[in-house]
């Protein structure tokens, strides 16, 4: 052949040469040698890797922005489905309503074109709802397509079959064990995963398109990804295989030494423990190798974007682990938990938190930690019972077993729950002793922690000079440090500044604590200290800037799940209206902090944390009260003691914004007949259907109904959109 085109100038076309790889390669070589003018387009799964060959890998179809999945302009894979869609079902078309939903449906094929075909044509026969709940069994659905076409396109299993069988056994069993990672995935998770000397077969997996090459994650490290249809394929070929459990628990014992090497890295970066962490016990083992560094920066940034890009895999670790293997789902559960809290992730843990504390061995670290961690979700909930509850098992668990490492800092967590609940002794007590373990064990920043609240102490029993000491200490220690715990401290120094006047040196603190929040994402901590920088704003009557930081650290709260935060800032919002002159606003917020709070009437005691009097509300209630007078006080009071905790949030944001609408301009509410008023009404006070459903006698249908043609009618889409609705019309 070469001799008879080497005169020849011409383009030659070598379609689907991936099962002839070896000959088509050699072809092409001896061919290129002696015939100068031509050139070869050869398509393949894998490249030829001959001298001169230039790679052009061709993407999946483009796909609609997840984020905005009706915009589907521009997308090629939506395309595609409409018109397959529309040769198959005349009466397809793509509107407002199934945009949403073909954009879902083509997703999940990961763009294929092949599987796009075959899904369109099943469009007639089951719907586009049922097509689109039934694509978990894609390899039975999609089948059936072309008679004229070669076999291995006439299904998608068939044309995955076709590149699996072209793998030789190794690459088949390394194929096999990374679709077991529900996302991106390193060479050296596959490696542990899939075994020792896998990382050539995971290189020539990605030659054969079977992964996707390469790509930064979070972390900065390069992370393959197998297409969702891929991983489906891979998820039953370990099951014929039998090799599904053993790959699970690879998967799981990779997790954990992911997460205490992230731990590990976060002590190395603060030279303590984090807020309520420790190390992890539990039979987890150390750090085995697989696991790598952390790639993008070190210390606290770099070990949380480690485990952001470890995500996929650490939830699906732990949940096999939940069910198959205690010690490990205790111990990878422990080691997140520094991580769920600073990502504002640990209030919706706790369920699954306590289980795998449920589980672990009693008195463990792993055990111990988990506790801490209740405990401080307990706090974070407005539940101090149940924080003493948990602190308190950890400090019994000890016994004679002295200092272990989440010791001081559970110490330092009962003492501040104990000071909360008025028995301030006894949390002097817990707090001296947290001190003593942490110096003992060498731990600074337990050590600020601890003196930190030491320092709330001593303003508690009007104490102001041995405050400020304790504080400055605390913050001397933990000045030079980075982490969680240095943001705990940050806020508590900042409460005493307050507390004792210095408001110049508290604004400083707050500052700079609120900058680092920030530049680690920690949004625990920037929930709280945006609280605090509130009660700076207002000591200052810097009225836009409170609104801002409160509306802020309101959607922060809510985000977090921090029910003890939501409330702070709802009395913070109580103290911005009145001192802003809108009274009513002002009643309506109190009213719903002492129901929401469970109190009895508007005086509620002053709470330790915050500076003295502030949440002593009674005169400037007083004065609301009275501008307003009798009748539109009590119907102020009214409106708020029935707003649940959503409701009075969302409320307060409103309270907060720039520019707020007045009721009259509440959009679409003219539209609405007198029963959908009612409607809206109750979804604002945080009913569910059924709820609403059982108050009206009316069916959980009819509910659905009336709540789709009020959103029709209003545009607002979202529950919180039909509250916020309600709020700015004044229903609620």
């Amino acid at each position: 052949m070469a001799h008879a085109l080497a005169r020849r100038q011409l383009l030659l076309v070598l379609d689907n040469c991936e099962h002839v790889i070896g000959a088509a390669a050699e072809l092409c070589g001896r061919l290129l040698l002696g015939a100068d003018d031509v050139r070869v387009l050869a398509t393949s799964r894998e490249p030829l890797r001959i001298a001169g060959e230039t790679r052009h890998r061709l993407a999946p179809l483009t796909l609609p922005d997840p984020a905005n999945p009706a915009d589907h302009d521009g997308s090629e894979a939506v395309a595609l489905f409409a018109d397959r869609a529309r040769q198959a079902d005349a009466s397809f078309a793509l509107d407002a309503e199934t945009a949403p939903v073909v954009a879902r449906l083509v997703a999940r094929l990961d763009g294929m074109p092949l599987a796009i075909e075959l899904a369109a044509a099943r469009l007639e026969a089951l719907g586009l709802a049922q097509l689109l709940d039934r694509i978990d069994d894609r390899f039975l659905l999609l089948e059936e397509g072309d008679r004229l076409a070669a076999a291995r396109q006439r299904s998608l299993a068939a044309t995955v079959e076709w590149s699996y069988r072209l793998l030789d056994e190794l690459q088949r069993r390394v194929f096999r064990a990374v679709s077991a990672f529900p996302g991106p995935f390193t060479l050296e998770g596959a490696e542990a995963v899939a075994g020792a000397g896998s990382g050539p077969a995971v290189l020539h997996l990605v030659d054969c398109s079977l992964l996707v090459p390469p790509r930064a994650g979070p972390d900065g490290r390069s992370r393959y990804v197998m297409l969702e249809t891929l991983r489906a394929y891979g998820a039953g070929l370990l099951a014929e295989a039998c090799e599904g459990d053993a790959v699970a628990a690879a998967l799981a014992g990779y997790a954990v030494r992911v997460a205490e090497d992230a731990l590990a890295e976060l002590t190395a970066g603060t030279g303590a423990m984090g807020a309520g962490t420790g190390e992890v016990g539990a039979g987890t083992g150390k750090v085995g190798a697989g696991t790598g560094k952390v790639g993008a920066g070190t210390g606290e940034v770099g070990a949380a974007r480690w485990l952001d890009a470890e995500d996929a895999t650490t939830r699906q670790a732990l949940a096999w682990a939940m069910e198959h293997d205690a010690a490990v789902a205790t111990g990878l559960a422990a080691a997140l938990a520094w991580w769920w809290q600073i990502r504002g992730r640990l209030a919706g843990q706790v369920p699954l938190l306590r289980e795998a504390v449920d589980r672990a061995a009693a008195g463990s670290d792993a055990w111990c930690l988990g506790h801490t961690w209740l405990g401080q979700a307990s706090l974070d909930s407005a539940d101090p019972a149940g924080a003493l509850r948990h602190f308190t098992a950890v400090r019994d668990a000890a016994g004679d077993r002295g200092s272990f490492p989440q010791l001081a800092r559970c110490l330092s967590g009962r003492a501040a729950t104990l000071l909360s609940m008025g028995r301030v002794g006894e949390a002097a007590d817990d707090a001296r002793r947290a001190l003593a373990v942490a110096r003992e064990d060498d731990r600074p920043l337990a050590e600020a922690l601890a003196l930190a609240v030491l320092s709330l102490v001593a303003c508690v029993v009007g104490d102001r000079e041995g405050a400020v000491q304790l504080a400055r200490q605390a913050e001397q220690i933990a000045a030079d440090r980075h982490g969680p715990t240095t943001r705990v401290c940050g806020h508590a120094v900042t409460t005493v500044l307050i507390a004792v006047d210095e408001l110049a040196a508290a604004e400083r603190v707050c500052a700079a604590a609120l900058a680092g929040a920030r530049a680690a994402g920690d949004l625990w901590s920037l929930g709280n200290l945006l609280e605090k920088m509130v009660v700076l704003d207002l000591n200052s009557a810097r009225f836009a800037d409170a609104a801002a930081h409160l509306r802020e650290g309101l959607q922060t709260a809510l985000r977090t799940g921090s029910r003890a935060r939501v409330l702070d800032d709802l009395d913070c919002c109580g103290y911005l209206c009145a001192m802003t002159g809108r009274c009513a606003e002002a009643v309506t917020i109190w009213a719903a902090v002492v129901a929401l709070q469970g109190h009895d009437g508007f005086s509620v005691p002053a709470h330790p944390e915050l500076p003295a009097g502030w949440f002593e509300r009674q005169e400037p209630l007083r004065e609301a009260r009275q501008a307003l007078g009798p009748a539109q006080a009590r119907a102020a009071e009214e409106r708020g003691a029935a707003m649940n905790l959503a409701t009075a949030a969302e409320y307060a944001v409103l309270l907060t914004a720039a520019d707020p609408q007045p009721p009259s301009a509440a959009p679409g509410l003219e539209r609405l007949s007198h029963r959908e008023r009612e409607l809206v009404t109750l979804v604002a006070r945080g009913h569910t259907d059924a709820q609403i459903a059982g108050q009206l006698f009316i069916s959980v249908r009819t509910v659905s109904s009336h709540l789709d043609r009020i959103r029709d009618k209003t545009g607002c889409r979202r529950r919180a959109d039909l509250t916020r609705l309600a709020l700015s019309a004044g229903l609620v």
